[in-house]
């Protein structure tokens, strides 16, 4: 199969990991960077656009469609989803279509969707200014949600407690936004929906990720994560364990509200990554992406659900029904980590052979280079990179886990 790989603006090397999965399972895949680096990929199976606008994206993937017959287009990046919809549209490929990746995007227009659709959701307010946002907090009640319409990796997302912490995070949000990654490097040209902040009600519960498949009318949820983090006012030092601590009854509940928002948002064949919430008892839909999840959520679910988000997007992509069966537990704990270190100017990373060369090591992936800037909240949340380990139960992944991350050492550039 030749599969072609999009991303409007490089996202320096984020999703090289990703590609190299695509091609070892077997895809010959060709990447189209609007704006890139050159040697990022086989030469031969790369090309710089020179322009992150759509309609440039689109011309130069015609002509390369018209050279090698591609079999699907593919993305990995949030941001990506409604460039490829376009492009696949275009082509004339499989893809969910433009309408339905930019609901899948703009979390507005998904809450929009999700209302209309009957899927459980938090309460919310596009909110232009702050008199709209203090507004909606005093309607829903503290604490509240604010977070962009076009973010992702929760970054500048924030819990407000108290009109004075909204109006501190509103005006950090709104800075911020201006020049978010996930914002900039999205495609140009394209109609992406309203552009701001939302204010939401708090919902009370745990939090669950969710690796998920639409297929013709039918949901399958084919890993279920938990967030086990201890959260503060910023929602970015994620901690995740599986198999899932949910009973069969919940699973059954939270499968109901994942197939709901799937079709309130249009999805008919789609790769899904959702993220559920619980609130008073009950399952909530934050969001459902439409892309696999991030960091080490493909290898999670893969070790223990026997499920691969990967293999599905490259399916997905041209067409085909991917391998798939109602969510079941392999039997084996893993536990996941974002490394976050102080901010500043990354001088070196330092990951010991008894972390790295670890058979219990699964996922180690340091995104952070030497000059690498990396931000915190709540000028931004960039952080070191990802560690997972496996274990026999919750307790021992999550203290192996822990020791390892504590033997990691970072410096940095004064």
């Amino acid at each position: 199969m030749r599969l072609l790989a999009i991303e409007a603006t490089q996202n320096a090397r984020y999703y090289h990991s990703r590609y190299l999965q695509v091609a070892e399972f077997g895809a010959d895949l060709f990447v189209l960077n609007g704006v890139g680096e050159p040697d990022y990929w086989p030469a031969d199976r790369y090309r710089i656009v020179g322009s992150n606008h759509v309609d440039d994206l689109i011309w130069a993937a015609r002509e390369w469609h018209a050279e090698h017959e591609f079999d699907g287009v593919i993305t990995f990046a949030e941001s990506g989803v409604v460039a490829v919809a376009a492009v696949a549209e275009a082509l004339g490929l499989p893809g969910v279509g433009v309408d339905a990746a930019r609901t899948s995007r703009n979390k507005l227009l998904m809450r929009q969707a999700h209302e209309r659709g009957g899927a459980p959701h938090a309460r919310y307010a596009f909110v232009t200014d702050l008199p709209a946002a203090h507004a909606a907090a005093e309607e829903f009640g503290y604490p509240v949600i604010v977070k962009p319409t076009l973010g992702a990796a929760s970054s500048f997302v924030f819990k407000s407690d108290s009109p004075e912490e909204l109006a501190e995070h509103f005006a950090q949000a709104t800075e911020g936004i201006k020049d978010m990654i996930w914002y900039e490097t999205e495609a140009q040209g394209v109609d992406l929906g309203p552009v701001g902040l939302l204010v939401e009600s708090f919902l009370d519960g745990r939090e669950f990720l969710i690796e998920a498949l639409a297929w013709d009318g039918e949901t399958y949820l084919g890993s279920v994560v938990d967030r086990v983090t201890v959260e503060g006012d910023t929602f970015d030092d994620d901690v995740h364990h599986a198999p899932t601590s949910l009973t069969a009854e919940q699973l059954a509940a939270v499968h109901r509200v994942v197939a709901a928002g799937a079709a309130a948002q249009g999805l008919r064949r789609s790769v899904m990554h959702a993220e559920i919430r619980f609130h008073k008892g009950e399952p909530h839909l934050l969001e459902i992406a439409i892309r696999p999840g991030g960091g080490g959520l493909d290898m999670i679910a893969r070790l223990t659900a026997d499920y691969c988000p990967i293999h599905a997007v490259m399916d997905v992509a041209r067409g085909v029904k991917p391998r798939v069966r109602p969510y079941e537990p392999t039997g084996v704990h893993v536990a996941a980590m974002c490394l976050i270190c102080e901010a500043g100017t990354i001088a070196s990373v330092d990951v010991p052979a008894e972390v790295a060369e670890s058979e219990h090591t699964f996922l180690l992936k340091i995104t952070a280079r030497p000059g690498t800037v990396i931000r915190r909240p709540p000028e931004g949340n960039s952080i070191l990179g990802f560690l997972g380990t496996t274990g026999t139960s919750y307790e021992d992944a999550m203290g192996r886990m822990q020791d390892f991350a504590d033997k990691i050492t970072v410096t940095h550039q004064h």
